[in-house]
């Protein structure tokens, strides 16, 4: 079965003036839509062509650039659109907040590590808050379209949070100011969302 392009749940303009609305509509109506396809046309006919996103990660050859690249792109994706809300975004609480202060110390604590993590990625990548089975919580980064549900890239666990810091993502209205960007994400998180994965995943 095809993968398809995930239905944004807000207007291209509902994360301003944080995120724009030209950078959203280009982000995902071209840069995702591009990955589908060509995730799609790199499994078809393949053992991979039933299996869901999350089963062709976690057994991914990481030599079959195809489907690492878009695989990955097709997934970061859909996960960045779900964990960022222009309105009703909760806040960091409960169990995750639990796990974020044991890891962190504090949430500054937290912001100053994720936040470090995206504006130290050389090149493409992304920034990751993923959960360990049994809770325990982690910041990393990785290049490209990889994620920690690859193997071997250097870190692991389920991501729940994720930014994106291709310049795609930003640079339309930020320039090559990253560090501005990545501050800026953080009035958009949807920490609900983020809540709801991290009770699926530890």
């Amino acid at each position: 079965m095809a993968f398809e392009l995930p239905k944004l749940k807000y207007a291209y303009d509902a994360l301003e003036p944080y995120i724009d609305a030209r950078t959203m509509e280009i982000h995902h109506s071209k840069h995702h839509n591009g990955y589908t396809t060509k995730l799609n046309a790199a499994i078809e006919g393949t053992a991979l062509e039933n299996k869901s996103i999350e089963d062709i990660l976690t057994g991914l050859d990481m030599s079959n650039m195809a489907v690492r690249n878009n695989g990955g792109g097709y997934y970061n994706h859909a996960l960045f659109w779900e964990i960022m809300n222009p309105e009703d975004k909760g806040r960091l609480s409960g169990e995750l907040r639990d796990a974020v202060m044991n890891a962190f110390g504090s949430f500054d604590g937290f912001k100053e590590a994720f936040s470090k993590a995206a504006a130290t990625r050389f090149g493409s990548g992304w920034a990751w808050l993923c959960v360990h089975k049994g809770g325990a919580v982690e910041v990393c980064s990785t290049p490209n379209q990889d994620n920690t549900l690859m193997p071997d890239v250097g870190c692991g666990g389920t991501p729940i949070l994720g930014i994106d810091v291709w310049e795609h993502a930003y640079y339309l209205h930020y320039q090559n100011r990253r560090p501005d960007y990545i501050q800026a994400f953080f009035n958009v998180i949807n920490w609900n969302e983020a809540e709801r994965r991290y009770a699926l995943s530890k």
